[in-house]
């Protein structure tokens, strides 16, 4: 029997390109543990951030009609580079059969409300940064303002295949933050689900000195708000997760390990067949 459309205890979608959503998924389960997680990591197409606005919205809309045959409640974009070229055409796409939330706008509330931040650094994909997506929403709540975005492409290949906490990791990562247009901020948002697994080696570039807006938590938060304002949010019994990915690779398969301890079984799902 189908489950009703403002029934609670319909699924929770979560989708990236890999294994950066992983972060986002993590924190949603800590605040919401009786939520039934359905994640899907486009491995066979990462890192979405090189790639055509119009490619990313194909996938985009090919994962959230997979993950709306799982009757999902609400579909998290957990990716900056799909928020940022896809939000607006997902939530036409999947009209009300689901709430969408995107990983962008929650940092820009947040930053704007409960933070003092005038000069912001802002690091992402080239697909996030060439939208000029957070200066454009930070600007029109708070004009004054100092927005600096940099692009930093090798930093979501690299972890996705391991590299963190390590010499190589730390050589690329000094290299992005030491370039003139991150000088003098005072907070520097990471735009990309990636980052938070590199979150340490970048406190330790900046000495604490700056602030890190990362958007895990915050997401997580917001979601929870939203599913408790709609009366969506799901106080029953737990279920089984499901974390699909287009294509297997073991990197992946380690990685959540660091999330969930050993306790997710990938089930692999190719859409482009």
């Amino acid at each position: 029997m189908a489950k009703k459309v403002n029934d609670s205890s319909r699924p929770l979608g979560i989708f990236d390109s890999g294994i950066g959503g992983l972060t986002v998924a993590s924190a949603i389960h800590k605040i919401m543990p009786n939520e039934q997680l359905i994640y899907f990591g486009d491995t066979a197409h990462l890192p979405y951030g090189d790639k055509s606005p119009e490619s990313i919205k194909k996938w985009a809309i090919a994962i959230s009609d997979f993950l709306m045959t799982y009757n999902c409640k609400i579909i998290v974009i957990a990716c900056n580079s799909i928020s940022s070229v896809a939000f607006e055409l997902i939530k036409s796409h999947i009209g009300n059969r689901a709430i969408i939330v995107n990983v962008i706008d929650p940092i820009v509330d947040y930053v704007c409300k409960q933070t003092n931040s005038k000069s912001i650094g802002v690091i992402g994909t080239k697909a996030t940064i060439k939208t000029d997506i957070y200066a454009t929403k930070l600007k029109a709540q708070n004009k004054k303002l100092n927005i600096s975005s940099l692009a930093t492409p090798l930093l979501a290949p690299m972890i996705e295949e391991g590299f963190f906490n390590n010499k190589i990791s730390k050589t690329i990562i000094n290299d992005y933050l030491s370039r003139p247009k991150l000088k003098g901020i005072d907070s520097l948002i990471l735009g990309c689900t990636h980052y938070p697994l590199i979150k340490p080696e970048i406190e330790l570039y900046y000495k604490n000195k700056v602030t890190l807006f990362d958007t895990a938590g915050i997401v997580a938060n917001h979601t929870k708000e939203i599913l408790n304002l709609n009366g969506l949010l799901n106080n029953g019994k737990k279920t089984k997760h499901h974390f699909f990915v287009s294509d297997y690779t073991a990197a992946f398969a380690e990685s959540t390990k660091l999330f969930f301890k050993g306790k997710v079984k990938l089930e692999h799902k190719n859409l482009w067949k």
